[in-house]
Parts: structure tokens; sequence; C-alpha cells
């Protein structure tokens, strides 16, 4: 009997440490020389890979704009862009755990935006977790948080970083 009422616990402390670990490690890294010569962003399967010469190096789940149906329209609209844009700079000082600033918004993107006498925003990124934040890893998937970004966990976005080089073209689609 008591050996019943010991084991319940502890296999729940084994499950709860599986769930920890998987949610803030990487469990299947990259080798350190894979470089992107693409990303992709599929905002309805809310999944971001990376390309080199046409084959996946690897899939990531990611957190969107609050309000990810549709294409940014400006700034404040919560919405994550969609279109084909560039990584143009690295952040290091990020107020997210590192980031990739992406291109948008074009020119295109600026004149939608002034039709309807808005400004198109700016500092659209692939970012990780708030700085401070990061002991939330995988679990902030749960739900859209961003501003119009591209979230991912900590450990997720140290190994994307090191991996898209400035100039990688971005398609984000619907």
């Amino acid at each position: 009997m008591w050996k019943a009422v010991l084991f319940v616990p502890a296999l729940l402390c084994l499950l709860a440490l599986g769930v920890l670990v998987a949610a803030h490690f990487n469990l299947h890294p990259l080798p350190a020389n894979a470089q992107a010569d693409r990303v992709l962003v599929e905002k309805s399967s809310r999944q971001l890979t990376l390309f080199q010469n046409g084959r996946i190096l690897k899939s990531y789940p990611v957190a969107l704009g609050r309000s990810p149906a549709g294409a940014k329209e400006y700034e404040g609209d919560q919405r994550t862009p969609e279109g084909i844009y560039s990584i143009d700079f690295h952040k290091p000082d990020s107020d997210y755990h590192l980031a990739l600033h992406i291109s948008y918004p074009e020119q295109h993107d600026i004149d939608r935006a002034a039709a309807q006498g808005q400004s198109a925003g700016s500092d659209i990124m692939i970012h990780g977790l708030p700085n401070g934040r990061g002991w939330v890893g995988r679990f902030h998937r749960r739900a859209d948080w961003t501003a119009g970004c591209i979230a991912v966990a900590n450990f997720e976005i140290e190994e994307i970083y090191r991996t898209v080089p400035d100039g990688t073209p971005i398609e984000l689609r619907p």
C-alpha cells in the first residue's frame, strides 16, 4: 500500500521534470556550422522554418501578434506582416532575448498605411522572450502575445540568431 502511495507522487515529479526540461532546452540542436539562406513564417500554422539550399534545416513553433489574421496595415494593429522582406540586422541589445530585425516596412507598406492616414509602424522582429521572463520557455506559445513580431523561446532564438545571417530573405505567409 505504501509503495503505491509513494510511487504516484514520484511519477508526477518525474513527469513535471520532463515537461520543464522539454520546455527550456534544445533537445535537437542544429550543427554549429549550419547557415540558413531563407526563412519562411507560416502564420496560420504558427511555424517558422529555416532553409538551406531548398532543404529544411529546422522548424520552430512561434507566437505572433495579438491579432494574427491578415497582413499588418498600420502601427498598433497588433498584426504580423505578410510578404517578402529580409533580415536586415541582428539586435543583441533588444528588450527581448536577442532579436533579428525584419525589413518591414517596405515602400508599399508605407504607402498602404499612408492611404489610411496611418503610420506603417516599424521594429518588426523575430525575438525571444522579454528580458527576465525566460523562465516561461516554450509555454509562451499558448497565446499570440506580441505587438506584431514573431516570438520563440530563448534557446530557439539563440540558434536562429546564430544560423540566420543579415540579408537573408524572409517570407511571411498568411
